[in-house]
C-alpha cells in the first residue's frame, strides 16, 4: 500500500496497489472490494494495446496504462491498522465513486471528516449522497 494522506483522528488513507492488498482489504472489512478490484483490472488490461515490437516488450507500459485507467482503491486505517472505510474512485471524474465501511455499513457516520480530507486531497466531490450506494 502507498501512503496517500493523513486524516483527522489519527487516521490515514492508503492506496491499494495490488490484488493481494485488495484481498486483505475484503477480509478485513467484510465486503467485496477484491471482486471490484479484479473486475476493474481485467477491464483495463483488456483495453491495453501494446506497443509494436518484440514479444517480451509487449507489456512495457501496461502498469502505467492500468494506473491511468483503473479506478483508484483507497483504504482508511486507524493508528493500529484497523480498517475504517474503503473507497473506489474511478477516473474520469464523471464516474461515480463508492465509499463503504466495514460490512458495507455507512462510513460517513463516523468518518465524514476523513472522507472530506481524501476528497480535498483528490480534488473530487465525495459526498455521501453520491458515494454511499446503500443510502440511495
Amino acid at each position: 500500500m502507498e501512503y496517500v494522506c493523513d486524516a483527522p483522528g489519527g487516521t490515514t488513507w492508503f492506496l491499494i496497489e495490488t490484488e493481494a492488498e485488495a484481498i486483505r482489504e475484503s477480509a478485513l472489512m467484510g465486503h467485496a472490494v477484491e471482486k471490484h478490484y479484479r473486475q476493474a483490472k481485467a477491464r483495463a488490461s483488456a483495453a491495453y494495446v501494446p506497443m509494436p515490437g518484440p514479444f517480451f516488450e509487449q507489456e512495457i507500459g501496461l502498469k502505467a496504462h492500468l494506473r491511468r485507467t483503473m479506478p483508484r482503491f483507497f483504504t482508511l486505517r486507524d493508528a493500529e491498522g484497523g480498517g475504517l472505510a474503503t473507497a473506489m474512485v474511478p477516473w474520469p471524474e464523471d464516474a461515480c465513486p463508492i465509499i463503504v465501511g466495514p460490512g458495507n455499513r455507512d462510513p460517513y457516520i463516523e468518518q465524514a471528516a476523513a472522507i472530506r480530507t481524501l476528497a480535498a486531497h483528490l480534488g473530487r466531490d465525495l459526498d455521501r449522497a453520491r458515494c454511499y450506494p446503500y443510502g440511495r
